[in-house]
């Protein structure tokens, strides 16, 4: 992996960063690295080389050993998100830009690769594994500008992936509020089914069907409950309270599951 040259800039820690620190340096981010980095730095080439260019680039290492990305310019949202994160629009450019990115990581090379999260079966693409509002940028006029945050990707299902974008955009959490309270389901149903049909209509075309993004996210949310509350028993006290609300997240897409598929 090349180094990076330093420069005098002085460090500005960023805001997130729940599994690693993170700080800007100029127009570089310098974030704690991990056995995969090297991996997702060949990935983030390798995409960028088949056109999705709107993710970080990968520049090497620091003098300290942490991962050296471009900085994207533009708006995190956080929680609570505003109004403007459940445009119809971001839905639509998320899960085209999703569709993308699985596309282009079809052809990836995986030999070798070592990633920080377990990959899933059937491998049919790399998925990010955390593609939600947080780690998204946006201009000046809340269109959606890139994804950030890719070092939790590995090999898995296209489902596994919309389900956890599902999930935080849709949203098919039950407390989610977009800013008027929780959307009744037939919201819920109707952007879950909108979301697919954009993912299908981009990228290589390949559909995945809202009942199959249902069921994975009840499988999806289960194993991060799992990997949440091993984290915080491992000593990250600060995601212990993320645990149970992913528990009764699960309970619920689990029994809504009829109610939130389309109608034909």
């Amino acid at each position: 992996m090349q180094k990076h040259d330093e420069n005098s800039e002085a460090e500005v820690v960023l805001a997130g960063g729940n599994m690693s620190q993170v700080v800007r340096r100029g127009q570089a981010v310098h974030r704690t690295a991990g056995p995969w980095t090297s991996t997702i730095h060949r990935l983030l080439d390798h995409l960028h080389a088949n056109g999705v260019t709107w993710l970080p680039r990968a520049l090497g290492v620091d003098e300290q050993g942490r991962e050296v990305l471009t900085y994207l310019p533009g708006t995190v949202p956080s929680y609570p998100m505003p109004s403007w994160v459940w445009s119809q629009d971001v839905l639509v450019d998320a899960g085209r830009r999703l569709a993308q990115v699985h596309q282009a990581s079809a052809g990836f090379d995986t030999a070798g690769a070592t990633w920080q999260l377990p990959s899933h079966e059937p491998a049919e693409v790399i998925c990010l594994n955390d593609v939600a509002p947080y780690n998204m940028v946006f201009d000046d006029v809340h269109q959606l500008a890139g994804f950030i945050d890719i070092d939790t990707a590995s090999p898995g299902p296209r489902a596994w992936d919309l389900a956890y974008l599902a999930y935080r955009l849709a949203p098919l959490s039950q407390f989610e509020d977009t800013g008027a309270g929780p959307p009744d389901m037939a919201v819920r149903r109707g952007r879950l089914e909108l979301l697919c049909r954009s993912y299908a209509e981009a990228g290589d075309g390949v559909a995945v069907a809202p009942s199959e993004v249902l069921r994975s996210t009840v499988t999806r949310l289960g194993d991060l409950a799992e990997f949440t509350a091993a984290r915080a028993a491992a000593g990250a006290a600060h995601v212990a309270d993320h645990v149970k609300g992913y528990r009764s997240d699960t309970r619920w897409v689990s029994e809504n599951l009829e109610a939130l598929l389309p109608t034909v």
